[in-house]
């Protein structure tokens, strides 16, 4: 007779899930439920595409391509609503509130979880994510909760229960019945204290990068408050026939300002297309895997931000399949949705390929990687990619308007300035991710071995 739950297929009944669920019920703790955790998610909603903004005063929206390293992560691709919206639909659309815990319910993303943070006093969710209540939480910290949920035991818990039934899924039951073992109140606070830590360093990063973008723009003699949109522009005919664009926004003033704030600081300012030693569109992939010996990782637009490229270990490719492979030192951008977003391949994606919906090119020795994924991040600089972006529902951007990019020669001091800024900027950055991993590793430590092995391989862990 098999026990609940009611599942027929082997891979639930596996040698390595029978382990797990051995070694997690041997652990003393309860279940999410009887910590009182409870479960939520929007339901199916009206379409609300219309009502997306770029307006930072509305309500975030968060949806899958937020949840990133374990955090809830606003980005410039980030949308936000009307308070009406919500309003309209309270039965459908779900708040979430700091402090609550989202959770990816399906597809390739399925088990993502971060903490929602503060940043905004309350989220919207769309319906492919969780919401799990920490506010009435008892006797278990939210901090340990996410860690656990991040770990290999949560993760591997949640693929393990996931319904089969055509693409897998997380029901909220699975959530709320889900065994999390008990640890001390000590240890919880340890975990707390790191990602309080990470949070911090995050933030520094950020306020980083911010002021290295700040510089660049004082360089290139680029005030953004001189370039507010005028009510109206007049042009010639002959002007659509040469640009092939009909759009209003296509000739808005701003850009012609910009273009001649950049060739006043370069006259001698090229296209891309003239700057870059090559351009190419990467290639598509049918089946992705999780990263191991003799695979590479495939790289996809939403991997990219703030100049950095993700290393996501569970979309990887058989490099046989493919022919075209990515460089240390490459930039890349997404050409679909995430139009504006540039990134530099590091040299852990050395030989990596990235995906049909990204562009990669590479700049002469003497541009700076970083100094120039940074050039085409900023918000600026940014207004010219969506300019040049094209598409009537989405964006998109292919190699030939990319090209048509303008590309001024930064000093060479400049550079080099800058950069500091931005490794210190990426520093602080990887120094956030590598406190939530040492949480995340801390918990699997005493879950497998016992808390004090734990707390002095964190100990261990901070003097380096």
């Amino acid at each position: 007779m098999i026990d609940e739950p009611f599942r027929f297929d082997p891979e639930y009944y596996s040698k390595s899930n029978l382990m797990l669920e051995d070694l997690i019920k041997s652990t003393n703790g309860g279940d999410i439920e009887s910590y009182n955790g409870k479960v939520d998610c929007s339901a199916f909603y009206p379409s609300i595409t219309g009502f997306y903004s770029d307006d930072k005063s509305l309500i975030p929206f968060i949806r899958v391509n937020e949840i990133q390293n374990g955090l809830v992560v606003l980005t410039d691709d980030t949308v936000f609503l009307p308070e009406k919206v919500l309003n309209d639909n309270p039965t459908t659309i779900s708040k979430a509130y700091p402090g609550d815990l989202v959770i990816a319910k399906g597809g390739n993303t399925l088990a993502k979880v971060g903490l929602v943070t503060n940043e905004y006093p309350v989220y919207a969710t769309c319906r492919d994510v969780i919401i799990l209540r920490t506010n009435d939480l008892n006797g278990i910290n939210k901090y340990y909760l996410w860690s656990f949920l991040h770990s290999k035991y949560g993760q591997n818990l949640m693929w393990r229960s996931a319904s089969q039934t055509g693409q897998p899924h997380i029901t909220l039951p699975i959530i709320t019945n889900m065994h999390v073992p008990s640890l001390s109140e000590k240890f919880q606070l340890e975990v707390e204290n790191l990602y309080i830590a990470s949070v911090e360093n995050k933030k520094l990063a950020e306020e980083k990068y911010k002021e290295a973008e700040t510089k660049l723009l004082s360089e290139l003699g680029v005030d953004i408050c001189k370039f507010e949109t005028e009510v109206f522009s007049v042009r010639r005919y002959t002007d659509i026939l040469s640009a092939e664009r009909m759009d209003a926004e296509y000739f808005q003033p701003k850009y012609d300002k910009l273009i001649s704030t950049i060739l006043k600081y370069d006259p001698k300012a090229k296209t891309l297309d003239d700057v870059a030693i090559y351009l190419f569109t990467g290639e598509y992939a049918d089946k992705y895997m999780l990263f191991d010996k003799g695979l590479c990782h495939y790289v996809r637009g939403t991997d990219i931000y703030d100049g950095i490229v993700e290393i996501d270990l569970f979309h990887s490719v058989d490099p046989q399949k493919h022919s075209k492979f990515v460089c240390e030192g490459d930039i890349v951008t997404g050409r679909v949705g995430t139009i504006g977003n540039f990134g530099v391949i590091s040299k852990e994606l050395d030989n990596s390929v990235c995906s049909d919906n990204v562009l990669c090119f590479h700049l002469p020795n003497d541009y700076i990687p970083n100094v120039y994924a940074l050039y085409f991040n900023s918000s600026i600089i940014n207004e010219l990619t969506n300019r040049m972006s094209r598409g009537s529902v989405q964006q998109r951007m292919n190699q030939e308007t990319l090209r048509e990019l303008i590309i001024p020669y930064i000093k060479y001091d400049t550079q080099i300035e800058l950069n500091e800024i931005i490794l210190c900027s990426f520093e602080l950055m990887n120094k956030s991710k590598r406190l939530l991993e040492c949480a995340k590793k801390a918990v699997e430590m005493a879950i497998e071995i016992d808390e004090f092995t734990a707390f002095q391989w964190l100990e261990d862990s901070m003097r380096k």
